[in-house]
């Protein structure tokens, strides 16, 4: 890890910690959907979309499908999370899918416009149930925001641990690569570490809390659930840059490349812990 890296890093955490903790839950929603924006502003651009007048149109009907979800939630009693409730589970209904386009690699790789207009609906069907997602646990009684940090806790402690595992065992135990057309560097022994870690995170933050001790088992088959979309969500993104040859999605963040390369794996967390922590009631 480099030094411009690991500073970056040690600016952007305490501020993400600190602006999800006190923050409420309509400002938080603000400034995460300028975040995740500008995330699909790069993701429109793996896309291919080069001309920035179009970007910025598509962006904007984004921003109007926001808006719209805000608007439709409203209702005499202050708010409805039920439109929100319904998006966040076509986003994990959307991850699944993206499972099954990873395993045809050259699945929309062309470069015309039927590839674009696929990656274009798959950037509204990432960004869009991810911050929903995000809404939903800050603003659920009591602790949302407690567990909102702890969400996102899981994927960096899942990043974490599956570096430091794949580097000491990567190809120790198991004979094959996690997914070698799509991310090269990445091994079953790096998941499998940042399950273990993700799963230690998880019981202790959920015990920090407040959550009961019937009701760990469940936090922790939604936490297990929770990391392996996020590697799909960061495996979705490698194929992306992949089929254009793209290194990083953009190079906004120094050491870290684009917005996109640090929010990947939360786009695909979110709405997975969000549809567990709702269906399980913890």
């Amino acid at each position: 890890m480099t030094k411009t890296r690991l500073l970056a890093a040690l600016i952007m955490a305490p501020i993400a910690i600190l602006t999800v903790l006190f923050v409420p839950t309509p400002v938080l929603a603000a400034l995460s959907a300028v975040l995740f924006l500008v995330a699909l502003w790069e993701w429109l651009k793996l896309a291919e979309i080069d001309d920035t007048l179009a970007r910025t149109v598509l962006l904007l009907c984004n921003v109007g499908v926001m808006a719209a979800l805000v608007w439709g939630s409203r209702s005499a009693q202050g708010g409805s999370f039920a439109l929100l409730q319904l998006v966040v589970l076509i986003g994990v209904a959307w991850w699944l899918l993206a499972m099954l386009w990873m395993k045809h690699y050259h699945f929309a790789s062309d470069h015309d416009s039927h590839a674009r207009a696929f990656k274009l609906l798959a950037g509204t069907l990432a960004v869009i149930p991810a911050w929903c997602a995000l809404g939903l646990i800050h603003a659920s009684a009591p602790n949302g925001h407690r567990w909102l940090l702890l969400a996102l806790f899981l994927v960096w402690a899942a990043d974490s641990g599956a570096y430091f595992a794949g580097r000491y065992f990567g190809g120790k135990l198991f004979k094959r690569k996690l997914a070698p057309r799509i991310s090269p560097n990445k091994t079953i022994e790096g998941l499998l570490g940042g399950l273990l870690l993700s799963l230690a995170v998880a019981m202790v933050g959920a015990m920090l809390i407040g959550a009961r001790v019937d009701q760990l088992p469940a936090i922790g088959l939604v936490a297990l659930a929770t990391v392996l979309f996020s590697v799909v969500g960061d495996l979705f993104e490698s194929l992306l840059k992949r089929h254009v040859g793209a290194k990083d999605s953009g190079d906004l963040i120094p050491g870290h490349g684009g917005v996109l390369d640090r929010v990947d794996s939360v786009l695909a967390a979110l709405p997975v812990f969000a549809l567990g922590k709702l269906w399980l009631g913890f």
